[in-house]
C-alpha cells in the first residue's frame, strides 16, 4: 500500500495527494495516516508546496464526502426506512433508523465536524447526513473545516519529521484497526439483535400471543 501511495504522489504531486484522499474518503481502507505525512515529507524536501498539499488534500476530502452525501440523499429516508422493514435486511430496524435520525437531527453538526477526524467514520458519516437532508452548504462547510484541521495536522507532522514521517503510521495504524474492529462488532451486534427480535416475534405469532 505504501509503495502504491509513493508511486502516485511521485507521478502527480499535490494532485496525487488530493486524488488519494478522495479515494480514502470513498474507500476507507486507504490510510490517510500514510498519505498526508508523505505529502508533508515531500514538501519538506522542496518537491511540493506544503500549502498546495494541504489544499489538494482538503479538496479531495470534501469531494469524497460529497459523493457519499449524494448517495445518502439519493437513497432518502423513506427508501431506507422501507429497506429496514424488510425481513432479509438484518443490519438495522426501522426503530433504529428513527432513533438514529432523531439523534442526527440534534447533534448532526458535531457528528459531521468531529467525524472528519476519525478513521472510517469520516466516510460513513456523510451517508446519514445525506439521508437526513442536512443543508448542502452547511455539510460542505463542516466537512471542509474538519478535514482542513485534520489534514493540516498530519501534513505539518510529516513536514517536521522529514524522513521519519513513517513514525506517524506506526502510532496511527493501531487506532484505525481498533475503529474498524469496533465498527465490525457494532454491525454484528445489530444483526444478532435483529435476528433475535425476529425470532421473538415469530414465536409470539406461532403461539397466538402476538
Amino acid at each position: 500500500m505504501t509503495q502504491w501511495v509513493f508511486d502516485i504522489v511521485d507521478r502527480l504531486g499535490a494532485a496525487g495527494i488530493g486524488l488519494l484522499i478522495f479515494l480514502e474518503n470513498v474507500v476507507p481502507p486507504i490510510p490517510s495516516e500514510v498519505i498526508l505525512p508523505l505529502g508533508g515529507f515531500r514538501a519538506s524536501t522542496g518537491a511540493m508546496d506544503p500549502v498546495a498539499v494541504w489544499a489538494a488534500a482538503t479538496m479531495g476530502a470534501v469531494a469524497g464526502a460529497l459523493v457519499l452525501y449524494a448517495l445518502g440523499h439519493w437513497l432518502g429516508y423513506e427508501r431506507v426506512h422501507r429497506l429496514c422493514g424488510r425481513r432479509w435486511f438484518v443490519v438495522s430496524s426501522q426503530k433504529d433508523l428513527e432513533k438514529g435520525l432523531a439523534l442526527f437531527e440534534r447533534w448532526g453538526n458535531w457528528f459531521v465536524l468531529g467525524g472528519r477526524c476519525i478513521p472510517i467514520v469520516r466516510s460513513l458519516i456523510s451517508i446519514p447526513a445525506g439521508i437526513a437532508r442536512m443543508p448542502l452548504l452547511r455539510f460542505t462547510a463542516l466537512s471542509a473545516l474538519g478535514s482542513g484541521v485534520w489534514n493540516a495536522l498530519f501534513v505539518y507532522l510529516g513536514f517536521v519529521l522529514g524522513e521519519r514521517w513513517e513514525v506517524i503510521e506506526v502510532y496511527m495504524s493501531p487506532i484505525s484497526k481498533v475503529v474498524a474492529v469496533l465498527g465490525a462488532a457494532a454491525i454484528v451486534w445489530l444483526v444478532v439483535r435483529k435476528l433475535r427480535q425476529r425470532r421473538h416475534r415469530d414465536a409470539e405469532v406461532s403461539t397466538g400471543t402476538g
